[in-house]
Parts: C-alpha cells; structure tokens; sequence
C-alpha cells in the first residue's frame, strides 16, 4: 500500500483539493483568462488559485513552516527548519494548449534535506508519492527506477530552454552529443513529472539546466526513494541553488555526467 504517514496525508490532501480547481479550469481552457508573465511564460488564473489552496492546506496543519512558491516567492514562518517548496502548476504553456501533461508539486525540505515530496497530475489522477524511508509510489504501486545498464537501450528525458531564456546554443549542443550514444531523447514539458517518471522507470534518466527550486524539489525525493541517484551537474548537491539536475538509475549516472560535463 501506498505510504500512510500523517505528513503524506497532509500534502496528498492539499494536492487533491488543488488539483481539484485545475480539472475545472482545464475543462474550461477557452474561458481562461491568461496573464503574459515575461517572454514566453505565462501565468495563468489557475496557478494562482492553486497555488493559494496549496498555501492555506499546508498552513492549516503546518502553520510555522516557511514556503518557497512559484508565484509568490518566499514567505518565512517561525520554523525555520522546514520549508515547503510548491509549484502549483508545472507545465503551464501543456496547460494553456489542452495537453493534458501537467502536474502540482509538494516538496517539504527539513534542516537543509529533502525528505517528502508529491507529484500529481489532476487531469489524470496520477499520484506520485514518496517520504525518506518510506520509498515512492505511483498511486498504490510502489516504484523502482530502470536497471538498464547501456546508454544504447536508454530512453532520457530533458528541458529546452524556451523563447527568451538563455542557453539554447549549449543546450543544443549537450542535445547533439547526448542523442548520439542513446536509444531516445523525450521533452514534454514538466520537469516535476519528468523526474516523477524516472522514479517509475519509464525514462532511465532526465536532466535539465537552469530550473527553480520549486521544479525540482518533490522529484528528487521522488527519484531516490525509488533506488536512483541524483546530483546536480558538477557532482555535487546544488540542485535546489543552481537548478541544473541529472537523475538516473546507478548504472548510467556517471557515464551521462561525464557527458554533460564534455560537452561544456
């Protein structure tokens, strides 16, 4: 069964209850009201909303803790030791265009450590779970990343820096050197559900440059209850700070960073 502790309780409720006021919107795109938020980048009515139900959930059983949230940056509470890192819809322009390939996601960081995180995608009721020491689960079953051993049979997943951002010239150069020695590169589009499907061992391996904090905090929680490894991209633990993140099984970690290391 699926992990039963009263925090999961607490954060799969908040997601649910959130998740719940994206379906309408998303059954009603073409009375979305949309807010251009920078080049390319958009906020919408429905990330707001989320993202204030997610708030007043997690406040109404958590009430101390700090958030670090997409739309309305840090707000510090008087437990400094834990804070919520909350993107209450990734993969916004999949949402705007009806792809249904998007997700709300919870991470709670304790003393400088990740130790929870949730991935759900509304539109499709995919419930992706995990809690230091309790392992990962997609709904009731429970996760384990690829074994594949050979960047030849290997399925990654990757970000493309969008319209306006910086990077695009390098990113297409990691891209052409990646794709020569695996079987598939995939994009689409939530970096969240990316590494939620890591976890689940459909991609073997996902990386990406230049993400927020909120993006990527719940999936490596996600990836590493599940038997994977994740680092940023020197080596290191920098995630959350610098935003550039590769996660995979054992086996392929250090062949893909000695790649994405060449190729700088």
């Amino acid at each position: 069964m699926a992990i039963n502790t009263p925090l999961m309780n607490v954060m799969t409720a908040a997601a649910r209850k959130a998740g719940k006021a994206i379906v309408r919107d998303f059954g009603e795109l073409e009375n979305l009201q949309i807010l251009r938020k920078g080049l390319s980048d958009f906020v919408t009515k429905a990330d707001l909303k989320s993202e204030r139900i997610l708030k007043e959930e997690l406040s109404r059983t958590r009430p101390h803790y700090c958030f670090v949230m997409e739309e309305s940056g840090i707000i510090e509470g008087p437990d400094k030791s834990h804070r919520w890192y909350i993107d209450p819809l990734d993969g916004t322009t999949n949402f705007m265009h009806g792809v249904p390939h998007c997700a709300i996601s919870i991470g709670l960081e304790r003393d400088g450590h990740m130790v929870a995180g949730v991935v759900f995608n509304p539109i499709t009721d995919d419930m992706y779970t995990a809690e230091k020491g309790q392992g990962a689960w997609h709904n009731d079953r429970r996760l384990r990343v690829s074994a594949r051993r050979e960047l030849g049979d290997s399925l990654i997943a990757t970000g493309i820096p969008h319209q306006g951002r910086p990077g695009q010239e390098e990113f297409l150069s990691e891209l052409g050197t990646v794709m020569k020695d695996v079987a598939g590169v995939r994009r689409f589009g939530a970096a969240a559900l990316d590494l939620a499907w890591v976890a689940a061992g459909r991609y073997d391996a996902f990386w990406e440059r230049a993400l927020a904090p909120w993006d990527v905090a719940a999936g490596t929680v996600l990836v590493r209850e599940a038997g994977g490894l994740v680092s940023d991209l020197a080596s290191g633990q920098d995630m959350l700070t610098n935003g550039h993140i590769l996660a995979s099984n054992a086996n392929l970690h250090g062949p893909l960073l000695k790649i994405l290391k060449g190729t700088r």
